[in-house]
């Protein structure tokens, strides 16, 4: 309760959970452990994600626990989640009207001396539901079977002087489909988007004022699909024809990518805090001989203001490239290869009486596709979300809310709209 670490990825920055829900913290500084449990009835008009909406009422029950170890120089924690959710609609057509995700989080803090600190976090998710099958793609979406994402995140930090500081950091995202099978005219979710991102990075931190760090850094990237399964063909570029084509692999799409970027953090005021870096990402397709690499800017700012007690506001924007499960090729025999994207995301936590609390969550993504087919085509993801909850103590909440997505693409057949209405209690101990 006290500190969790989730990695939902590119099409879920910004928003902390899909229902944007505001759980009051319960925690009791003395226990190291807290167990909680969600209880909602729900209607979704679109619980499928396609142009064609399939609705259903249902109900979702989502128990967790959560340990917090503090010791003199570390603090350990773990957190587990599991979630069911139940669809009356495909009850009635005789399918299995269940899905269920199961999400691990774990993290660790050690400081080895005042100036020499140590972070390791990492999250696992096996999951059906649309926010947890997205992670590092572009739009959510719902994918059959169980579907698998891990996120390891380490970072050794280093005060050399009360000045000069350095970050060094590492991340691993592992994501695995279990739609797999696929072949060049039909491929399988498995071939266009399992795969291992690799990333590691270099930070110099220069405190200007005690109100004000400048940042430079670099970070390198190794993204490998590593399905080994056919994605697309190419049959419109001599040699290659339908009779006689060019197979395109997973691991056609690998990539390197090296970033450079400049920044700032800076405390405007005590409660209002930001933070910048903004600079270039050059990626490398070095695998497709018909690709050229591709020099794009790179951004990472984000503002946060603490207002009040419990009551704060948030807006941030990110610019990179990230995966695409969209492949087609276009006269020239090219392959899409992934797509640059920019997401500005909001949200705002406002109580409105001592027990009842509203929050709103925002989220906005502009994608454009990089070679293929839609090349420099764009597709545009809304996320909107509503909460209020009202808690009766502090072990007993209530929550309703409302959330909304629109995604359209120059993709024919992909695009959809979607409305989710729900009604819970959770009890926390």
């Amino acid at each position: 309760m006290k500190k969790l670490f989730v990695s939902l990825g590119l099409a879920a920055a910004g928003t902390a959970s899909i229902y944007a829900a505001y759980a009051p913290d319960s925690s009791d500084n003395s226990k190291m452990w807290s167990l909680s449990g969600t209880l909602r009835g729900f209607y979704d008009d679109n619980y499928t994600t396609t142009p064609q909406r399939h609705g259903s009422t249902g109900f979702e029950a989502s128990p967790s626990f959560s340990l917090n170890v503090p010791l003199q120089q570390t603090e350990i924690g773990l957190r587990y989640t599991y979630g069911l959710y139940y669809y009356q609609a495909r009850e009635n057509h005789s399918q299995n009207p269940i899905d269920q995700t199961h999400q691990f989080d774990l993290w660790l803090d050690h400081a080895f001396t005042p100036r020499w600190e140590t972070r390791l976090e990492d999250t696992f998710t096996v999951s059906q539901d649309p926010a947890l099958a997205a992670v590092g793609t572009a739009v959510e979406q719902r994918i059959t079977g169980n579907n698998i994402a891990n996120t390891v995140n380490a970072l050794l930090h280093t005060d050399w002087t009360r000045e000069i500081g350095t970050a060094l950091t590492y991340q691993n995202s592992f994501y695995y489909y279990e739609n797999s099978g696929g072949n060049a005219v039909n491929p399988s979710y498995a071939g266009l988007l399992n795969r291992i991102e690799q990333t590691v990075g270099l930070e110099l931190q220069w405190m200007v004022l005690p109100t004000t760090t400048a940042l430079i850094g670099y970070k390198f990237e190794q993204v490998n699909f590593n399905a080994n399964e056919p994605v697309a063909q190419n049959t419109t570029t001599p040699p290659y024809s339908a009779a006689n084509p060019y197979i395109y692999s997973s691991s056609s799409r690998d990539n390197r990518s090296q970033y450079g970027y400049v920044g700032v953090k800076h405390d405007f005021l005590d409660n209002l805090k930001g933070t910048a870096n903004v600079g270039v990402q050059y990626t490398d397709y070095y695998k497709d001989p018909n690709a050229s690499s591709s020099l794009g800017p790179y951004a990472d700012a984000s503002l946060i203001y603490t207002y009040s007690s419990g009551s704060y506001a948030q807006l941030g924007v990110t610019q990179m490239r990230n995966a695409t499960d969209t492949v087609q090729v276009d006269s020239n025999g090219n392959i899409t290869l992934d797509q640059e994207s920019t997401v500005v995301y909001a949200s705002i936590n406002q109580p409105l009486t001592p027990k009842l609390m509203g929050s709103l969550v925002g989220h906005y993504q502009y994608s454009i596709y990089h070679d293929g087919q839609f090349n420099n085509q764009s597709g545009d993801f809304y996320n909107l979300g509503l909460n209020l909850t009202y808690a009766f103590n502090r072990h007993l909440s209530t929550d309703i809310g409302y959330n909304y997505d629109w995604y359209t693409t120059a993709v024919p057949g992909q695009g959809y709209t979607r409305n989710r209405v729900y009604l819970g209690v959770t009890a926390t101990y």
